[in-house]
């Protein structure tokens, strides 16, 4: 593993053997590589791996440049590939990853071959800034701690919560101390609430695997299947348990779908 920064931006390679594909993965709001630790295994069997912490989060730049938009954030994503010499990759994006992905296919489409955007949307919804609102007011009024322990409610679910608790509090400790200033985290927000590329979406030619689940409440799966049907060629899949961070609850369900959509297979 390889790692370096490039203007702010934290990033790490896992090489593969030569002439392996490359994959980067950008996280959602948390902004951390960590998020990806379930797929890792899987997927650096088969790609090169890139991975890097979102600006304003975990190992990068802490703050954030006064332009900060969705399309900024593609912009950091190009940054990352230029840093690691990769002249086009695969995206996996979860939730502001994803967005950040479609972002990135609209402005630079030479960057990227397939598209996999999990949990993703292509306008601001009413229900998705209910959810943002309830968590901007817990960060506003009482802080990091009440938000990363409220947090757990919109990303699993409930019967996974009761069986996963003590890792839970384990992780939600570590999620406190690392947590970005909370003007980023609500200037973050704020940037996703405001993406809209709804009348753009048929520019996307590329190959997209749109995947999300049923029982997601933060995003819910219809915003996927708007975007999946606005896409000219998209594959949407829908499991059928997990929640919105399926891609820890089930890794399993979600690594075998990405692996064989990223083959080709799918």
């Amino acid at each position: 593993m390889r790692s370096g920064t490039a203007d702010g931006l934290f990033w790490e390679v896992h090489d593969a053997p030569t002439g392996a594909p490359s994959v980067v993965l950008s996280a959602g709001l948390g902004g951390s590589a960590a998020f990806w630790s379930p797929q890792m295994q899987a997927l650096t069997e088969r790609f090169r791996v890139i991975l890097y912490d979102h600006r304003g989060t975990s190992r990068s730049d802490r703050s954030l440049k006064p332009d900060h938009t969705v399309a900024a954030m593609a912009e950091d994503i190009v940054t990352v590939l230029d840093a690691t010499d990769t002249p086009r990759a695969h995206l996996v994006g979860h939730a502001a990853g994803g967005n950040a992905g479609l972002q990135l296919a609209l402005d630079h489409p030479e960057r990227l071959d397939r598209l996999v955007v999990v949990n993703g949307w292509s306008r601001p919804d009413p229900h998705v800034a209910r959810c943002f609102a309830a968590r901007t007011h817990l960060l506003e009024a009482f802080g990091p701690a009440a938000y990363v322990e409220a947090q757990a409610l919109f990303l699993y679910p409930p019967d996974w919560i009761s069986q996963n608790d003590a890792a839970l509090r384990i992780s939600d400790a570590h999620h406190v101390e690392n947590f970005p200033h909370p003007d980023v985290m609500l200037a973050r927000i704020g940037t996703l609430l405001a993406f809209d590329i709804d009348d753009r979406l048929s520019e996307i030619v590329h190959p997209v695997l749109v995947s999300a689940s049923a029982d997601d409440m933060l995003i819910p799966p219809r915003l996927s299947r708007r975007l999946a049907e606005g896409l000219p060629n998209a594959t949407l899949d829908v499991v059928r348990y997990g929640g919105h961070a399926f891609t820890a609850t089930v890794p399993d369900v979600f690594n075998a779908r990405l692996i064989a959509f990223l083959l080709g297979d799918a």
